[in-house]
């Protein structure tokens, strides 16, 4: 059970793990994943579950390919809030990972900057 909405945890692939993002689409995967490895973090991704209120798929059809998927890290203590603000991930380059930068806002971080100037 998680403590807060900030910080949930949920068995993906049956490994327990720290909610990252829910409803991810492939180009956010393909972000977010390299980031989180080069930190350390072992990731895990799943096809997000469908809507409840879509239609079941006939029998002898296959199924339509995921559209969201749901990205969790093995380490259940990750919280993405607590990592963003408290400066804890790198770029490859070495930069601090700002907000803008997790949500793909801008392309590159320009400089290291303390949040209080």
């Amino acid at each position: 059970m998680a403590i807060n909405q900030n910080h949930t945890f949920d068995d993906l692939d049956g490994v327990k793990c720290a909610i990252v993002e829910k409803n991810a689409s492939q180009s956010r995967i393909d972000f977010l994943k390299p980031l989180l490895e080069f930190n350390g973090y072992t990731v895990v991704v799943v096809p997000s579950p469908p809507a409840k209120g879509a239609a079941p798929v006939p029998e002898g059809e296959t199924p339509p390919p995921p559209t969201s998927f749901t990205i969790g890290v093995t380490d259940v203590t990750f919280n993405p809030t607590n990592a963003l603000f408290g400066r804890l991930l790198r770029t490859p380059s070495g930069k601090i990972v700002s907000p803008a930068y997790w949500q793909q806002k801008v392309s590159e971080i320009a400089e290291d900057k303390p949040y209080f100037s």
